[in-house]
């Protein structure tokens, strides 16, 4: 298989998904989303493959989200089913419907829609130098499905909201202790911790596995009519001023102005 944006490789039954733009902070468009859905298809269908890796390139980045030179007022450019202009509600729900574990190394900063990606994997192992958090209210955009919802379920309502209404990054060790990820390594041994996991993990019942990772899922498995719900509302606000403000000073470097879209309009 031939990919641009991603290195995907196969071995001793663990399949490894790494995002492979770190000169965008491995920032995703929807090519990087098709190829990463793409993969995530092959290690299904491949009887061998027990767990999947996913993880970044680079000693920066696990992965920061849309690629905000690839958005416009509409959302985001490039070929796709979602009104969005990015498949990301595909690949949620791939990542949850695999009926193989699948852990996230986090490498470096895991913010925006890449947080999002950590937080919807199965497990999370951390480099002590890995940042957390999201972004989209500073810039004009949300996650209204698993971002958001499920974030709630994993850390707890409270910290859920702080995370979202004050956009705060967060150490690894805070992460931690807030349960958004499982374990915390230092970084030069941060894939070879997690893959002594994925070895941990082969030497169990693959159906076991399957109906534990279902069985946990069914408890949030309504979060998937809201993420459809909100991704199509979200798809409404990309069309909005308000909206288009949030990526213009992203692109321009400067603060955005939301202050005045709490006006009255007459």
């Amino acid at each position: 298989m031939n990919f641009h944006d991603i290195i995907y490789k196969k071995e001793k039954g663990i399949a490894t998904i790494a995002i492979n733009r770190p000169e965008v902070m491995n920032a995703f468009r929807a090519e990087t989303i098709h190829e990463m859905i793409s993969a995530f298809e092959d290690a299904w269908i491949d009887r061998e493959i027990g767990v999947v890796v996913v993880t970044g390139t680079g000693e920066k980045a696990f992965c920061t989200g849309g690629d905000q030179k690839s958005k416009d007022m509409g959302g985001y450019s490039g070929t796709s089913r979602s009104d969005i202009g990015l498949d990301v509600e595909d690949l949620h729900m791939i990542i949850r419907r695999i009926p193989k574990p699948v852990i996230a190394a986090v490498n470096g900063y895991a913010i925006g829609g890449g947080h999002v990606i950590h937080v919807v994997c199965d497990l999370t192992i951390a480099s002590e130098k890995a940042i957390f958090g999201q972004v989209g209210p500073k810039f004009g955009s949300v996650d209204p499905g698993f971002g958001t919802a499920y974030l709630a379920r994993v850390v707890g309502e409270k910290k859920a909201r702080e995370i979202w209404y004050l956009c705060k990054q967060y150490t690894a060790t805070e992460a931690e202790k807030m349960g958004l990820v499982n374990k915390v390594v230092p970084h030069e041994k941060l894939l070879e911790e997690t893959y002594q996991w994925c070895e941990e993990i082969l030497d169990k019942s693959p159906t076991a596995l399957k109906v534990a990772k279902y069985s946990i899922n069914a408890d949030s498995s309504n979060i998937e009519g809201i993420s459809q719900l909100g991704m199509s509302a979200l798809a409404l606000y990309y069309d909005t001023l308000e909206s288009k403000e949030g990526y213009e000073s992203f692109l321009q470097k400067r603060p955005a102005n939301f202050r005045k879209f709490r006006k009255r309009k007459n």
